[in-house]
């Protein structure tokens, strides 16, 4: 915690933790999400093969690639609106 008269103050170790505990939940939640949803996508339920073939490789590389461009996009928005708010007074 900062006692300088400027500046905000910084967080304590304990609000630091929550936020990486936070953080990382967060991340093993859309994890299982682009998990599900890839797979879901691109895998058929019989597998033929121990190993993945071309079409499902390169259907899993766009379908992560897409998931995180909409991620990406999202956030930005979402932060778009926050600093709006925040700009008007809400």
């Amino acid at each position: 915690m900062s006692f300088l008269p400027f500046g905000r103050p910084q967080p304590s170790s304990a609000e630091k933790i929550a936020a990486a505990e936070t953080e990382m939940e967060m991340i093993g939640e859309m994890m299982t999400r682009l998990n599900q949803s890839c797979v879901k996508k691109c895998i058929p339920p019989e597998y033929r093969e121990g190993d993945l073939n071309k079409g499902e490789s390169v259907c899993l590389d766009r379908c992560v690639s897409k998931f995180f461009d909409v991620q990406m996009k999202v956030s930005e928005k979402m932060q778009g609106d926050a600093a709006t708010r925040q700009g008007q007074g809400l």
